[in-house]
């Protein structure tokens, strides 16, 4: 299911993380998609998207911090 991580782990070096367990994370998949582990924001979010963009009943809205998604750019594939 899962090919591996994008960027750093995020406990390397003993770093703390908000949880302090696993996350956050971006995943791999091994369909060719990605995960993202990640803190469920739906409830406060779901008021407050853009007018084009919804969060249907299978789908979550996750926060992942700036830092997560900055380090696994470099993992992360430019082409479709």
């Amino acid at each position: 299911m899962f090919k591996g991580r994008l960027g750093p782990d995020p406990h390397l070096n003993g770093r703390a993380t908000v949880a302090l367990k696993g996350c956050p994370d971006i995943l791999a998949m091994d369909d060719g998609n990605f995960a993202v582990i990640g803190i469920d924001i739906t409830e406060k979010a779901i008021g407050k998207l853009p007018p084009t963009v919804g969060c249907g009943p299978d789908e979550r809205v996750v926060m992942i911090p700036r830092r997560t998604l900055v380090l696994a750019k470099g993992d992360i594939p430019s082409q479709l």
